[in-house]
């Protein structure tokens, strides 16, 4: 009798839910790895391709329109010049640029070994650093535009 009992609680017992199987290396490695592979061929374009030369890059929309320099402007410069190995050029072209070149670095670093390892990447912030952000890039803007801040200017 207890045997049958025994093939009663077997029909009705639920199998415990499998794990899902852990994505090969190769597919957590891809998407940094894809990253790094478009910002290398970005860089390498833009260091054959030099941006002091007019006519192979188009013209910032706002300074073509307004003569006002955005944050943006000399970005392309200031690859270059990181591409040739010339960082204190590149700070002249865009220092804010060239400031944001280690801090992708690193945070591609934390990305790579997070995907190696299968662990998801979210870089959370509390407002109060998107809005210091916002004001550093729009102090940078502003400031780069007055005569004084001329230094900052490509």
């Amino acid at each position: 009798m207890s045997g049958d009992n025994h093939r009663v609680d077997d029909a009705l017992s639920v199998p415990a839910p499998a794990r899902p199987a852990r994505p090969s290396t190769a597919r957590l490695l891809l998407p940094p790895l894809a990253t790094l592979a478009a910002v290398a061929a970005a860089f390498t374009y833009v260091g054959l391709v030099d941006p002091n030369e007019t006519g192979h890059y188009p013209v910032c929309p706002l300074y073509g329109l307004t003569g006002i320099l955005c944050f943006g402007c000399g970005g392309l410069r200031s690859a270059h010049a990181v591409a040739h190995g010339d960082w204190i050029a590149a700070l002249g072209d865009n220092a804010l640029a060239t400031l944001g070149y280690p801090v992708f670095a690193v945070l591609w670093v934390v990305w790579l070994v997070r995907a190696r390892k299968a662990l998801p990447v979210v870089i959370t912030l509390r407002p109060v650093w998107w809005w210091a952000l916002g004001g550093v890039i729009l102090t940078f803007s502003v400031v780069r535009n007055l005569p004084f801040g001329s230094s900052l200017a490509p």
